[in-house]
């Protein structure tokens, strides 16, 4: 199994639009955070210098940036790109009802809004998205979701579609939750259902040619032998929601996709509930599965294996969290093949806060050894990673978003008002609290000396809403 890759996130160094230094650091401009947790394997942990460290991060300066709806997810980075005949660095982000918003990092300014049609018919409702938009290598274009249930293909300069793809035929009932991916000219995007599991819906992955926009396959958690989008009504078959905050992950040396489904039925041939599926790079193969021994009780009791999305671990192992507050570790080589895999676990630990997990971890590598980081609604913890086992490294009850580490700090969001916490990944240790407003499944991104979070809960169903950016010097 190999790590998550780095494409577009690091590029040649060059100074952005309106950029300048930041703190007692002067930034090197010129990297992007072009997607959720960072790289195509989600580790959440960047490799870029960010301008910030232990030293100035308590003094940064927020200024709150009002948008046109709330973003219950995350944004990402563009640096000097041209957007309407200038060039400047831009935040990009997903509200709940689908308009996608440009913001100026330096100044906090609206570049640009694409809406999608029908928005209007949809706003105010629980017809919603949490997806995080993903940006295309040449940084000309992105992807984004919308709650009609269709990707769009957005030109960075000034917003609009070049495409659009449904990627489901229920967009009433089959929700696009998770975060949108991109690997080898191709966008990877899932399908859930909506809180409180209405039926019918089933999970799939779509593979979308990213210049086309042809939806070229599509792998169906509920009735797999159907490689079609169909009515949520066709399959006998409903739930088993793709869910997670990360989507699909992609091995960046293969680019097999790594997907978890929540609650469904699981007879390990068409049907594949609350299990973790290994995929082919196409989402045509299984390359390899896996389900608990207990995989009805989840089920009947609403414990999703698939609340989170697997960790790759590297060293052929992953992790997978579940809503049964259990962390699993397991071998590919012990879950390979199209044959159906119960149990045989390498590892089955409780996170410290003793609730369930549905946030996405983050992986850190480093020359001494691999770390995992994890946050709930119990607490905050730190893993050391041999050999398939973790051992636990530090904890604290503090409640959390998917954390993130950057610039050699750990960034923890809490959506209960306690603020973003930042810390020494190492020992746990606080270096700071940056004051900020409550939220949901929101978290951060770190990167060229600047701090960003989308503030603000879907489930409110505002149409305003709030993106907090910290810098070292006020705008």
């Amino acid at each position: 199994m190999g790590l998550a890759g780095l494409t577009l996130c690091g590029r040649p160094a060059s100074t952005a639009g309106s950029g300048g230094p930041v703190g007692p650091d002067t930034v090197v401009r010129g990297h992007d955070w072009p997607r959720f947790d960072w790289d195509v394997g989600r580790s959440g942990a960047s490799t870029a210098p960010t301008g910030i460290n232990a030293g100035n991060v308590a003094s940064m300066s927020r200024q709150q940036v009002e948008l046109e709806g709330t973003v219950d997810a995350s944004a990402i980075y563009l640096s000097d790109v041209q957007v309407n005949g200038a060039a400047h660095d831009a935040f990009v982000m997903t509200t709940v009802y689908g308009k996608t918003i440009a913001v100026n990092a330096n100044t906090g300014a609206i570049l640009w809004t694409y809406t999608p049609p029908g928005y209007a018919s949809w706003a105010g409702s629980a017809q919603i998205t949490n997806a995080t938009p993903v940006a295309d290598p040449d940084r000309q274009f992105l992807y984004a979701a919308s709650p009609d249930g269709n990707v769009q293909k957005l030109a960075v300069t000034d917003g609009h579609a070049v495409w659009s793809t449904a990627i489901t035929l229920s967009p009433a009932s089959e929700k696009i939750a998770s975060s949108l991916n991109y690997f080898a000219g191709r966008v990877v995007a899932v399908t859930g259902g909506y809180i409180g599991d209405a039926p019918p819906y089933q999970g799939h992955v779509a593979i979308l040619d990213a210049g086309s926009g042809q939806l070229l396959h599509v792998w169906n958690s509920l009735c797999s032998d159907q490689h079609a989008l169909m009515p949520a009504t066709q399959c006998p078959q409903t739930r088993s929601a793709i869910w997670g905050r990360a989507g699909a992950v992609i091995d960046s040396a293969t680019g097999d996709i790594y997907v978890a489904t929540g609650n469904g039925t699981w007879d390990g041939t068409t049907n594949w509930g609350d299990a973790v599926l290994r995929l082919d790079s196409t989402a045509t193969q299984i390359l390899g599965n896996y389900t608990p021994a207990n995989t009805q009780a989840l089920g009947e009791a609403d414990l999703d294996l698939g609340s989170t999305s697997p960790a790759l671990l590297g060293g052929g192992y992953l992790a997978q969290g579940g809503k049964d507050d259990a962390i699993r570790t397991l071998a590919a080589s012990a879950i390979a093949g199209a044959a159906p895999h119960v149990g045989g676990e390498s590892q089955v630990v409780s996170p410290p806060g003793a609730t369930d997990i549905v946030t996405a971890p983050a992986v850190l590598h480093t020359s001494t050894g691999t770390s995992l980081y994890t946050a709930d609604g119990g607490g905050t913890a730190a893993w050391t990673v041999s050999g398939g086992q973790l051992l636990l490294a530090w904890n604290n009850s503090n409640r959390g978003t998917s954390p993130v580490v950057a610039g050699g700090l750990l960034y923890v969001y809490d959506p209960t008002g306690g603020g973003l916490r930042v810390y020494q990944p190492a020992a746990g240790t606080p270096v700071a609290t940056l004051t900020c407003g409550g939220g949901h499944w929101n978290s951060p991104i770190i990167i060229d000396g600047r701090i960003a979070l989308p503030e603000g809960n879907a489930n409110g169903h505002g149409t305003k809403g709030i993106l907090d950016i910290w810098r070292a010097t006020k705008p």
